[in-house]
Order: structure tokens, then C-alpha cells, then sequence
């Protein structure tokens, strides 16, 4: 726990509610700065991401190709490897925005795997000066964060995104990937999101609004410490899997890789409108199991957000 008044969850069994502090295992700190890649992907910030009306939300019909009760095309699992291995066998450029649990934890690995890795968070560089010293990371501004990064990572606590700057992802190199690990806890550190709750978006999607870019949804539903004491090989009967969803398909590739290079599987969760399957209080959330039973747990997910998650 990095910090009081911490909130249960996988996310590291006590989590802060706060910077880098979530309930599920994904968390948000800091700054950064990206440029929204190619120009004809970006989405406006704040505005619905390419379209006015969501064709599936929470509660409505299954996308296309779909069955109702199962999470867009989930066809392609871990027996299917990501098409996209640009980045494979080569260390990456990663920002990562937000130093708490799964922050710091992200930080320590995939410097450890090799990657260049700025980190920042809301208090500044100069907190994050052991953090530093121990993983070879290089402690920078939140607006500078995403400079160059290939991959930046976003996990600080959910309302706080409308506060990072607007040009946060300016820097970013062209073509990035946005990875958002973030959860919405409405009751225990997040208020209430009118978005989420009365038009439906999911938490991802929303997330898109307030960054103008796409997101790739991936830890948010796996515990802080299993990122250092879970790593397996892969065909390790011990090795677990987490849900990755995405609307584009390179950019979900290409996290699907980093994921196996941290010692992980992985399962293709579908598209950020199916992205409910994998928010907290669902079966997936915090579940450590293989990719059968991850992906049997998407399918078995209720669009209804539990009373518990609602403001």
C-alpha cells in the first residue's frame, strides 16, 4: 500500500485511495506527455472517441460476431500468438504515468527485462529518487513522461485524468500505445462519473475522452505483487493469464507481447465497448487462473454494474 486510506482489492490486497492507488490491481500517478500518433487514430480529447453513439454499451447488445453472453471475439487467446511482434526481441521506450502499486511494480520489471523506462507522479520527481536508484529508471515531470515512448502506461486514480495536462501525451512517439490499467471505485475515492453510470461508457472508454487517444485496457484486474512474484515461462501449468482489451488490434498485439515478456498469458478480451467484462466486482477481476478459465470468466460476465460500484 503506497499510501492511507487504503481500498481493497487485487490491486495489492491494500491499496491507497490515491495516486497509484486502486482498488483492482491497476493504479494511476502523475504526468506525461504523448503525441496522439497518427493523426487519423487520435481521439478528441474529452469529446466521444470517432463516433456520437456507442454501439454497445453496458446493458445492450453484444458486438457484432459476438454471442450475447460472450465478450466480442475472443478467438485469438494464448495459443494464438500476437500478430504484431514489432517490439518483440527489442528493448522499447516506455513511459509510465503513476508510481504507485502496480506503477512501481511495472517500473521494477520492465527495467529489469531491459526497457527504458521514465516514471513519473503528482508530487514530483524528487519522490521517486529511490525507486530510481533501485530499478535504473529515470524520474521525470508528468509532462514528460510519454517523450519519445513507444508504450506509455497510465495508472493514477481514475478522477484524477481530467486534471492531467491536455498536451500530457504530446511527446509520445508517433504510433504509440496507450495502455490504461484503471478501475472506477465511485464510492470508496472516485465520486461519481455521470458518463460512466447514465450513458453507459465503459471505464476504459471513458478514459479515451479525457486522454483524446486509444486505450488498450490490460492489469487492472491483477494484484500489485503478482507482477513480481507471479512470473512464469510460458507453458508453465502455473502460469496465469490477464484479460487484454482494445479496439485496435496492433496496439493490443503489442501489449499482449510486453505481457508474455513479463511472464504472463493472456487472453484477447475484445474491444473497449466490451470492456465491462473486466471491471471490478466481475469474474475475471483479480482471478488467477489459466487462459481457459479467464476467458470462461468474460464469458460468464453480467453487463449490470453492481450496486457497489455505483455512486
Amino acid at each position: 500500500m503506497d499510501q492511507s486510506g487504503a481500498v481493497h482489492g487485487p490491486q495489492g490486497h491494500g491499496r491507497a485511495v490515491g495516486e497509484g492507488a486502486d482498488r483492482s490491481p491497476g493504479r494511476r500517478c502523475g504526468t506525461g506527455r504523448g503525441r496522439p500518433g497518427p493523426r487519423a487514430s487520435a481521439v478528441p480529447r474529452k469529446k466521444p472517441p470517432g463516433r456520437d453513439v456507442l454501439p454497445h454499451r453496458r446493458g445492450s447488445a453484444a458486438p457484432t460476431g459476438a454471442a450475447p453472453d460472450g465478450p466480442g471475439d475472443r478467438s485469438r487467446t494464448v495459443s494464438d500468438p500476437p500478430r504484431d511482434r514489432a517490439h518483440e526481441g527489442r528493448p522499447m521506450k516506455i513511459g509510465i504515468i503513476g508510481a504507485g502499486n502496480i506503477g512501481g511494480n511495472l517500473t521494477r520489471r520492465l527495467t529489469a527485462l531491459g526497457h527504458t523506462v521514465s516514471v513519473a507522479n503528482s508530487r514530483g520527481p524528487e519522490t521517486l529518487t529511490a525507486l530510481a536508484e533501485e530499478t535504473g529508471a529515470t524520474p521525470v515531470p508528468v509532462t514528460e513522461a510519454a517523450d519519445g515512448a513507444e508504450l506509455v502506461v497510465v495508472t493514477i486514480p481514475l478522477k484524477n485524468l481530467p486534471d492531467l495536462p491536455d498536451d500530457v501525451l504530446a511527446g509520445a512517439a508517433e504510433g504509440f500505445v496507450l495502455v490504461d490499467t484503471n478501475n472506477y471505485y465511485p464510492r470508496e475515492r472516485d465520486g461519481r462519473i455521470a458518463a460512466i453510470e447514465d450513458e453507459g461508457l465503459t471505464e476504459s472508454r471513458w478514459t479515451e475522452r479525457q486522454l483524446g487517444h486509444p486505450v488498450v485496457k490490460a492489469f487492472n484486474g491483477t494484484y500489485a505483487q503478482d507482477i513480481l512474484d507471479r512470473p512464469r515461462p510460458a507453458g508453465d501449468p502455473e502460469r496465469i493469464a490477464l484479460p487484454i482489451a482494445g479496439d485496435d488490434e496492433a496496439a493490443k498485439d503489442t501489449v499482449r507481447a510486453l505481457v508474455d515478456e513479463l511472464g504472463f498469458d493472456t487472453v484477447d478480451a475484445g474491444g473497449i465497448d466490451d470492456s465491462w467484462r473486466q471491471q471490478p466486482d466481475t469474474p475475471v477481476y483479480g482471478l488467477r487462473a489459466d487462459a481457459d478459465a479467464v476467458t470462461k470468466a468474460l464469458a460468464e460476465a453480467s453487463p449490470e454494474r453492481p450496486a457497489s460500484f455505483r455512486g
